[in-house]
Protein backbone atom coordinates (compact mmCIF):
# COMPACT_ATOMS: atom_id res chain seq x y z
CA UNK A 1 0.00 0.00 0.00
CA UNK A 2 1.13 3.04 -0.76
CA UNK A 3 1.92 6.28 1.26
CA UNK A 4 -1.25 8.29 -0.47
CA UNK A 5 -3.52 5.55 0.08
CA UNK A 6 -2.21 5.25 3.79
CA UNK A 7 -2.96 8.76 4.14
CA UNK A 8 -6.45 8.50 2.91
CA UNK A 9 -7.31 5.52 4.95
CA UNK A 10 -6.79 7.31 8.03
CA UNK A 11 -8.78 10.10 7.18
CA UNK A 12 -11.35 8.68 6.40
CA UNK A 13 -11.13 6.78 9.58
CA UNK A 14 -10.59 9.92 10.81
CA UNK A 15 -13.83 10.83 9.35
CA UNK A 16 -15.71 7.92 10.76
CA UNK A 17 -14.63 8.61 14.64
CA UNK A 18 -15.68 12.50 14.50
CA UNK A 19 -19.04 12.28 12.22
CA UNK A 20 -19.72 8.40 13.60
CA UNK A 21 -23.55 9.77 14.03
CA UNK A 22 -23.90 10.89 10.25
CA UNK A 23 -25.52 8.82 8.11
CA UNK A 24 -21.92 7.21 6.53
CA UNK A 25 -21.46 4.33 3.95
CA UNK A 26 -18.60 2.59 2.28
CA UNK A 27 -19.46 4.33 -1.40
CA UNK A 28 -19.34 7.61 0.03
CA UNK A 29 -16.16 6.88 2.62
CA UNK A 30 -14.55 5.48 -0.70
CA UNK A 31 -15.20 8.22 -3.10
CA UNK A 32 -13.48 10.43 -0.63
CA UNK A 33 -10.67 8.48 -0.41
CA UNK A 34 -10.10 8.54 -3.92
CA UNK A 35 -10.85 4.87 -4.73
CA UNK A 36 -13.46 1.84 -5.77
CA UNK A 37 -15.78 0.53 -2.80
CA UNK A 38 -14.14 -3.03 -2.76
CA UNK A 39 -10.81 -1.42 -3.28
CA UNK A 40 -11.35 0.64 0.12
CA UNK A 41 -12.56 -2.19 2.09
CA UNK A 42 -9.65 -4.29 1.32
CA UNK A 43 -7.71 -1.61 2.15
CA UNK A 44 -9.11 -0.56 5.43
CA UNK A 45 -8.98 -3.87 6.71
CA UNK A 46 -5.43 -4.52 5.76
CA UNK A 47 -4.32 -1.23 7.20
CA UNK A 48 -6.49 -1.59 10.22
CA UNK A 49 -7.29 -4.60 10.99
CA UNK A 50 -11.26 -4.71 10.57
CA UNK A 51 -13.43 -3.57 8.26
CA UNK A 52 -14.96 0.37 8.09
CA UNK A 53 -18.46 -0.78 9.05
CA UNK A 54 -16.75 -2.93 12.09
CA UNK A 55 -15.12 -0.07 12.63
CA UNK A 56 -17.87 2.55 12.52
CA UNK A 57 -20.21 0.45 14.44
CA UNK A 58 -17.23 -0.01 16.83
CA UNK A 59 -17.25 4.19 17.68
CA UNK A 60 -21.26 3.99 17.53
CA UNK A 61 -21.79 1.41 20.09
CA UNK A 62 -18.89 3.48 22.59
CA UNK A 63 -20.50 6.07 21.81
CA UNK A 64 -23.84 4.46 22.59
CA UNK A 65 -22.52 3.21 25.94
CA UNK A 66 -21.31 6.52 27.48
CA UNK A 67 -25.10 7.90 26.78
CA UNK A 68 -26.27 4.87 28.17
CA UNK A 69 -24.45 5.20 31.08
CA UNK A 70 -25.83 8.46 31.86
CA UNK A 71 -29.70 7.33 31.65
CA UNK A 72 -31.91 9.88 30.83
CA UNK A 73 -32.05 9.06 27.11
CA UNK A 74 -34.06 5.58 26.28
CA UNK A 75 -32.62 2.85 24.18
CA UNK A 76 -33.98 3.72 21.29
CA UNK A 77 -33.51 7.30 21.57
CA UNK A 78 -29.29 6.56 21.96
CA UNK A 79 -29.73 4.19 19.01
CA UNK A 80 -30.49 7.05 16.94
CA UNK A 81 -28.55 9.58 18.26
CA UNK A 82 -25.37 7.64 17.53
CA UNK A 83 -26.53 7.23 13.90
CA UNK A 84 -28.43 3.88 13.51
CA UNK A 85 -31.40 3.74 12.02
CA UNK A 86 -32.83 -0.05 13.06
CA UNK A 87 -32.70 -0.43 16.51
CA UNK A 88 -33.09 -4.43 16.31
CA UNK A 89 -29.62 -4.22 14.56
CA UNK A 90 -28.44 -1.76 17.23
CA UNK A 91 -29.47 -3.96 19.67
CA UNK A 92 -28.06 -6.52 18.20
CA UNK A 93 -24.78 -5.45 17.72
CA UNK A 94 -24.79 -3.89 21.48
CA UNK A 95 -25.50 -7.28 22.32
CA UNK A 96 -22.76 -8.67 20.27
CA UNK A 97 -19.76 -6.63 21.23
CA UNK A 98 -20.96 -5.50 25.17
CA UNK A 99 -21.90 -9.07 26.28
CA UNK A 100 -25.74 -7.87 27.21
CA UNK A 101 -28.36 -5.95 25.82
CA UNK A 102 -28.71 -2.12 25.72
CA UNK A 103 -31.63 -2.29 28.44
CA UNK A 104 -29.51 -4.29 30.47
CA UNK A 105 -26.35 -2.18 30.30
CA UNK A 106 -28.58 1.12 31.39
CA UNK A 107 -30.39 -0.28 33.77
CA UNK A 108 -27.44 -1.87 36.16
CA UNK A 109 -25.07 0.84 38.18
CA UNK A 110 -22.05 2.19 36.74
CA UNK A 111 -20.92 3.75 39.83
CA UNK A 112 -17.49 1.87 40.15
CA UNK A 113 -16.19 3.45 36.61
CA UNK A 114 -16.91 6.14 38.18
CA UNK A 115 -13.52 7.68 39.47
CA UNK A 116 -11.62 6.50 36.23
CA UNK A 117 -9.82 9.48 34.29
CA UNK A 118 -12.09 9.69 30.91
CA UNK A 119 -8.70 8.33 28.87
CA UNK A 120 -8.93 5.33 30.77
CA UNK A 121 -12.67 4.68 31.04
CA UNK A 122 -12.31 4.89 27.29
CA UNK A 123 -9.76 1.79 27.42
CA UNK A 124 -11.70 -0.44 29.92
CA UNK A 125 -15.20 0.21 28.12
CA UNK A 126 -14.03 -0.48 25.20
CA UNK A 127 -16.54 -3.04 22.94
CA UNK A 128 -14.70 -6.56 21.70
CA UNK A 129 -13.94 -6.33 18.32
CA UNK A 130 -14.00 -9.30 15.77
CA UNK A 131 -16.13 -11.51 17.82
CA UNK A 132 -18.41 -11.82 20.30
CA UNK A 133 -17.87 -9.85 23.91
CA UNK A 134 -15.68 -12.22 26.28
CA UNK A 135 -18.13 -15.24 27.82
CA UNK A 136 -18.46 -15.24 31.45
CA UNK A 137 -16.85 -11.74 32.08
CA UNK A 138 -18.69 -8.60 31.81
CA UNK A 139 -17.40 -5.26 30.77
CA UNK A 140 -15.95 -3.34 33.57
CA UNK A 141 -17.92 -0.68 32.90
Amino acid sequence: MNRDDLVRLRRARDRMDRDFAEPLDVPALAREALMSPGHFSRSFRAAFGETPYSHLMTRRIERAKALLRRGDLSVTEVCFAVGCTSLGSFSSRFTELVGETPSAYRARTHEAGAAIPACFAKILTRPVRNGEARAGSPNVS
